[in-house]
């Protein structure tokens, strides 16, 4: 018979883990459609389907330079479906820019 302790776990655990957001760092090999200054979010598409990456404080300077449809392949961290992807790092592979690569933290 489980012991009182054992049950408790259990259930701690199934209360407390759903709530519980795990990131996951996805990469995104796509062409800039837009640049949203304002909202501080690129869209981007995958698969045919198009979203936005939210851009952090940090790159907000640098978002501008990027290509639009240039091809870049963007990393982002992936919380879940229903929040918006936030980008770390981008690497432009095609398209004039003057930050081709930012790596999470300065311009290159």
């Amino acid at each position: 018979m489980p012991s009182l302790r054992t049950i408790l776990l259990a259930a701690l655990l199934m209360v407390g883990l759903p709530g519980l957001s795990f990131a996951v760092d996805k990469s995104f090999y796509s062409p800039v459609i837009h640049i949203d200054v304002e909202n501080h979010r690129i869209l981007i598409s995958q698969l045919g389907g198009v979203f936005y990456i939210d851009v952090p404080e940090i790159a907000r300077p640098h978002m501008e330079k990027l290509p639009i449809s240039g091809l870049v392949d963007f990393v982002v961290d992936w919380k879940s479906d229903d929040q918006m992807p936030v980008l770390k790092t981008w690497k432009v592979k095609s398209g004039e820019s003057t930050c081709l690569y930012f790596n999470g933290k300065e311009c290159k």
